[in-house]
């Protein structure tokens, strides 16, 4: 069929919108009507080639919409459903037997590789092939082909344009806290960084019960948001040292962190702020071959580190869960969200990486 999909052709170079055509489903895959698709660091940092993907490529991973095809081997999914589309796993390795789907030994190939993990792909034009399945999706289009394993069925009750950002920047902040730090009810946590993974981080902090929530940002409005959210506590890290007034603030350190910026000062930060035996969620992707200095004596004492991707989630298990919360009114992500056009792509991108808006999602 054809589909209108955004095409980066070069490093750092623009989102433009092209005519593709795109295959049927396979056995295993479904064909998805993209109702929003969230735009995520990680799409700029793949655009940008931090994170190395082949180009020409369609990004896009925080795909939501309505299935309108299955394959052939497709169970638990038919046309008229409403799913999120989240990362991919092989569901075959030895990490995925025991749930670490986030650790899957084939997670580069399932979602960056810009193909099937044999090689072919369902974009294309007339006279080549145009790299795709990016977190086994690509939904900066109209229609994407996904696998059924990262294709998450969904309350239909739910607004279905609102969801995408689940499948990966918003199950990021929340998993972090709720699937990984696991906190106990009433005690300190503080979030570095507030865009979309940090807020949902405050937010999940909230659900739980921390009894302090410390947002450290620049941006003035982006902590007035994170104070709406949840936070009982905002610093900002241009006028006080976060690491003393966390200290400060929590009698000698807070037992959880969450860096969410991927900048290796501010995980140092996010460290050196824990109690003794506090523990560091980083989260922020930095680029490849990104280094940190840390105390060795911080970490021999009892301080924790512990890196985190997708949230240590399990999508089928997780997202719905977010969606109950969001349904119950404790977890508002549609505060953080700023639709636009899938025409103004460009536009949205500029408005997020100028910190203008939060999450933009794009319609279709």
């Amino acid at each position: 069929m054809q589909v209108t999909a955004a095409v980066v052709r070069e490093a750092s170079g623009p989102f433009e919108l092209e005519s593709l055509e795109l295959c049927d489903p396979r056995a295993d895959e479904v064909l998805v009507r993209i109702v929003g698709a969230g735009i995520c660091h990680t799409d700029l940092i793949c655009r940008d080639q931090e994170y190395p993907v082949p180009l020409p490529i369609v990004l896009g991973h925080e795909g939501s919409g309505v299935v309108e095809a299955i394959g052939s081997d497709v169970a638990g999914l038919a046309p008229g459903d409403h799913v999120v589309l989240s990362f991919n796993s092989c569901g075959n390795c030895g990490n995925c037997g025991r749930g670490l789907l986030t650790r899957c030994d084939h997670l580069f190939e399932r979602n960056f590789s810009g193909a099937r993990p044999d090689g072919s792909n369902a974009l294309g034009t007339e006279t080549s092939s145009i790299n795709g399945h990016f977190f086994s999706q690509s939904s900066f289009s109209t229609y994407a082909i996904a696998n059924v394993r990262n294709a998450i069925k969904v309350d239909d009750a739910a607004p279905l344009e609102l969801l995408g950002p689940l499948g990966c920047g918003i199950q990021t902040g929340a998993g972090a806290v709720m699937n990984t730090l696991h906190p106990r009810a009433g005690s300190s946590i503080a979030i570095f960084g507030c865009g979309s993974v940090g807020l949902s981080a405050v937010m999940a902090a909230k659900a739980v019960g921390c009894g302090t929530i410390i947002a450290v940002e620049p941006n003035s409005a982006r902590r007035e948001l994170a104070k709406q959210l949840g936070a009982t506590h905002s610093i900002d890290p241009e006028t006080e040292n976060p690491t003393e007034k966390i200290g400060q603030l929590c009698g000698g350190g807070a037992e959880y962190s969450v860096e969410c910026t991927g900048n290796p000062n501010v995980f140092r930060q996010a460290v050196d702020c824990l109690s003794v035996s506090g523990t560091c969620a980083l989260v922020g992707a930095a680029a490849m071959g990104t280094e940190v200095q840390l105390d060795m004596n911080s970490i021999m004492f009892g301080r924790t580190v512990v890196g985190v991707i997708e949230g240590d989630s399990i999508p089928d298990q997780f997202i719905p869960k977010l969606v109950d919360l969001f349904q119950q009114g404790r977890f508002p992500i549609d505060q953080l969200i700023t639709f636009y056009p899938l025409a103004d792509i460009q536009s949205a991108v500029t408005d997020m990486e100028n910190g203008k808006v939060i999450k933009p999602v794009l319609r279709p």
